[in-house]
């Protein structure tokens, strides 16, 4: 058994604190806060030191007279923290877009439990703690909220970009810089990977002159993608399986990896679909994998559920794209 299985096993995952992070994003505000208010703001583990990703004031700033908590709500200040490769260094670096409805962030469940796995590989990881609430699609008080400005993509964008400029500095291929994102951190995925050519902020230093665009992407049990039964079907297309306005595939969108449970009770199965529907016709290489249980924000946790075997699934598909070498 490897140290990573190890710790996969034997992990206790923080329940409460995965717990307050859904609750806040799906359920009422109140609620939510009165779940999430006692625990400590999150911090990396001893080793790791998390860094603004902005030089100054983020663009669209907008300040939030809450503090940050412990479900990390209410980030005005986003920060990206790197973990090293263990062992071997393969290479290839990751950016992770954890989630929770752009209202908070499972940074652990999320966040540095996937920069384990991925460390454990001789993958270079990229934890990003974007800004919420509202950076994103969501919900607000069971309506659905689109922002104007999605201040998730700038903060992903610029973070890709910093990679790129820092490639040598963090022994990675820049050419080898991918992108993870659960639950509406799969939306993230979907949207800088199909946005990359457009500025979302004025550039603020030479990293903004580098390209956004990803390598590869996974995305796993995304939201905020398939147009929503109870939405304007005049934004809709004829067939059931429409995108998102605001997601739009181009041909150069990069190698995408799917994965989701056929009774997620949060995001439905046909958030996978529809964006593996238009991945096609674009002629995206693209792997999708559903499975009948598996539910929603599984993460890592070890189950007896085949999705469990779902990290795997991801490593063989790296080796596929060629960003992997051989097993």
């Amino acid at each position: 058994m490897s140290e990573f299985e190890g710790r996969r096993r034997s992990r206790r995952v923080g329940c409460r604190e995965m717990f307050a992070a859904y609750l806040i994003a799906f359920t009422s505000p109140a609620a939510a806060i009165a779940a999430a208010a006692p625990a400590a703001v999150w911090q990396p583990s001893p080793g790791h030191v998390q860094v603004p990703i902005w030089p100054g004031t983020p663009p669209d700033f907008v300040r939030d007279p809450r503090p940050e908590s412990g479900a990390s709500t209410h980030v005005s200040r986003p920060t990206m923290t790197v973990y090293a490769p263990k062992g071997r260094n393969t290479g290839v670096a990751v950016v992770v877009f954890p989630g929770g409805g752009y209202q908070v962030l499972a940074m652990d469940l999320e966040g540095t439990e996937i920069c384990d796995w991925l460390t454990s590989r001789g993958i270079t990881c990229v934890l990003l703690k974007y800004r919420v609430p509202n950076s994103g699609p969501t919900m607000l008080q069971g309506v659905r909220y689109y922002p104007k400005v999605q201040t998730a993509v700038q903060d992903a964008q610029r973070t890709l970009r910093l990679v790129r400029q820092q490639a040598a500095q963090l022994h990675v291929d820049p050419h080898k810089i991918g992108v993870i994102g659960f639950s509406a951190g799969g939306h993230l995925v979907a949207a800088v990977s199909t946005r990359f050519a457009q500025r979302t902020y004025s550039p603020v230093d030479a990293a903004d002159a580098l390209s956004c665009r990803p390598d590869f992407a996974i995305a796993v049990y995304p939201g905020h993608l398939w147009v929503h039964e109870d939405e304007d079907r005049a934004t809709r297309k004829d067939e059931d399986l429409s995108l998102r306005p605001d997601i739009r595939v181009r041909a150069d969108t990069p190698p995408t990896f799917l994965l989701q449970a056929q009774n997620d009770p949060v995001d439905n199965v046909r958030q996978s679909l529809a964006y593996y529907v238009a991945l096609q016709k674009a002629g995206v290489p693209t792997e999708l994998h559903l499975y009948a249980q598996g539910g929603h924000a599984f993460g890592l946790r070890p189950t007896n559920l085949p999705i469990g075997r779902w990290p795997q699934l991801v490593e063989q598909w790296l080796h596929t794209i060629g960003m992997l070498g051989r097993p």
